[in-house]
This record gives C-alpha cells, structure tokens and sequence, in this order.
C-alpha cells in the first residue's frame, strides 16, 4: 500500500522566467521622453527670448502681470494706445501710444513710403550701372560696334539709364531724309535690344533732328514726322534683336526742339536717337500723366532738364508726336 501511495504523488516543476529589469518594465523610455521634450521647450524659450526686443519682454512681462488692467486701460511699453479708450495697440515695444487697429499713421506712412522710395532708387541705381557695363562691354568686343564707340552716350539721369546714338559727317543712322536704319546701326539697335532684356524697367524711345528743314515740309511732312518714324524705326530694330515687345512705353518725335548741342543747331550730333530706361518712379509719371517729386522737391523732369536740357516730350505713342532732315 506505501508503495502504491508513493507512485501516485504529484511532481511539481518550478519554472523560473530569465528576463532583464522586470522589475521596472518600460516606464524609464516614458521618463526619458518627457526629459528630452522638457528640454527642447526649455531651448525654444531661450531662443524666444534671446530674439526678442527689450521693449516686446517689456510688455509681455506687463501683461501676465496684470492682464486685466493692460487690457483694459493699457499702459507704458505694453502697446499703449492713442485712442479714448486705451489699450488696443499691437507694438508692444511702444510707450508713447500708437494708432488702434484699422487706423493709419499718417506720419509713420509718408516714412515708411520715403525710405521705400530711396531704397527702390539705390536698388535700380546699381541695375542701371551693370546695364551699363554690360552695353559698355558688348559694344567693345565686337570690332564693327567699337567704332561707333564715338557716337554713343551713356548716362544716369532722374530718369533712369540714358542711351544716346548720335549722328557723325561720315556715319549717319539713317538714309538721308528717311527712316531707313543703316545697317552698323541696326547690329548697334539689335545688341543693345537683347541686353535690355536683363532688367525688369520699361523704355522709352525719341528721335530728334537738326534744325535743317525737312525738303517738301510745307506739304506736310516735316521733322516731326521724321523724328517719330526714326524713333518708331529704332524700336523695330531693337524687337527684332530680341527685346521684349511690352517693354516699350513710349515712342515721340522732337524734331529739333531738344538739340544737343545749342550753340550749333545743325550739328551732326542733334541727330540722335534717345533711349532711355527708365526708372520705376518716372515710369508711373508717363503712365499717369503727372510728375512725382524727387530729393530736394525738384520734379524728375525739372531735374533732367536742368541737368542736360532734354525734358521730356509731352505726346505719346508712335504717332503723337513727330521728327528731321538727315
């Protein structure tokens, strides 16, 4: 019978589970993720803060201070505002009042307009001059252009980039009375049409004469005629070099009104052919009709004029003014 019980009693195998840091699972990656987003929010305030102006720390600190009183009354550096009810501005860097939302500071406008306007000028003034250059070099390396190097002028006026091609004895622009281009000048017009391409401002183009009288003038055609389809001429030539199309503004004929040189009204070089790239602040005066201020309260025109006795003509369009006698 003893044996009999011995065989029937149970065997118990104790399993024992291998497995390293069980007693603490997973929860340190949790801890480890809360540590390292704990410390980049502790790094964006440090940067938050570093970029910050004094004046802007100023009024955040004013403002969880006592939000309810900034809030309703305002106060120094806290955005105050100019208005009967105060408070309300958005410049928290600002201690002696601003303009409330959907206002406008006359004062701060016509500054902020002003230093626009002379950093637009100085910006196109550095675009003007590497235009400059660059016809500068293109008509120095081609032999046939650089011995027209005489009979081109260029210079910055109010305006903008002039360029100036004028008549010689021995090499004229044009047929004799007509407004059919030579061909070095037509290579000239088509090189300089391609470079033009390198800035955004538009051109403008006039044609003037000496004062010879047009043969046949009392019949209707004259200078003026003959200027305008000499400037009209130039444009063709300088589309076809592959200046855009839309970048002409204005075409005009002046006949002799503007001569060159003054003390010679028949000299070779009051015919000429006047291209010039204008700046944005004399663009907006042709297409507008009225003459924007410069420096000193002189108009554009008024300062191009003095500086050079080329005002600007009056008509626009191929055919609204008219042009000269070879």
């Amino acid at each position: 019978m003893a044996s009999n019980d011995k065989k029937l009693q149970p065997v118990i195998v104790k399993r024992v589970k291998k497995g390293g840091h069980g007693h603490h699972g997973g929860a340190w990656k949790i801890a480890y993720a809360d540590f390292v987003t704990a410390m980049m929010a502790f790094f964006l305030l440090m940067w938050l803060l570093g970029s910050t102006t004094k004046g802007d720390l100023q009024g955040i600190a004013d403002y969880f201070n006592s939000p309810l009183q900034i809030a309703m009354s305002g106060g120094s550096g806290s955005g105050d505002a100019s208005h009967v009810i105060k408070g309300g501005g958005q410049d928290l860097s600002r201690s002696a009042g601003q303009v409330k939302k959907g206002e406008i500071d006359p004062g701060r406008k016509r500054i902020n307009l002003a230093a626009a306007r002379a950093e637009q000028r100085r910006i196109e003034r550095i675009q003007f001059e590497a235009l400059k250059a660059k016809i500068e070099g293109a008509i120095a390396i081609n032999p046939k252009l650089a011995e027209l190097g005489r009979q081109i002028r260029l210079d910055l006026t109010p305006d903008g980039l002039r360029i100036q091609i004028v008549d010689e004895h021995n090499r004229p622009m044009f047929d004799l009375g007509s407004a059919v281009v030579k061909d070095y000048m037509r290579e000239l017009l088509r090189d300089i049409g391609r470079v033009l391409n390198d800035v955004q401002n538009r051109i403008s183009l006039s044609g003037h004469t000496d004062a010879a009288p047009y043969g046949g003038g009392q019949r209707g055609y004259s200078n003026w005629e003959l200027s305008a389809d000499r400037a009209n001429s130039s444009r063709r030539e300088l589309v076809l070099g592959g200046m855009r199309i839309g970048k002409v503004i204005r075409v005009v004929g002046q006949a002799d009104s503007v001569p060159f040189n003054e003390a010679n009204p028949r000299d070779p070089s009051n015919r000429r052919i006047s291209i010039v790239v204008l700046s944005s602040e004399a663009e907006q005066r042709i297409l507008k009709g009225v003459e924007l201020p410069v420096e000193g309260g002189e108009s554009l025109a008024g300062a191009l004029h003095a500086q050079d006795k080329e005002a600007p003509a009056a008509a626009t369009g191929a055919g609204a003014a008219q042009g000269d006698k070879q």
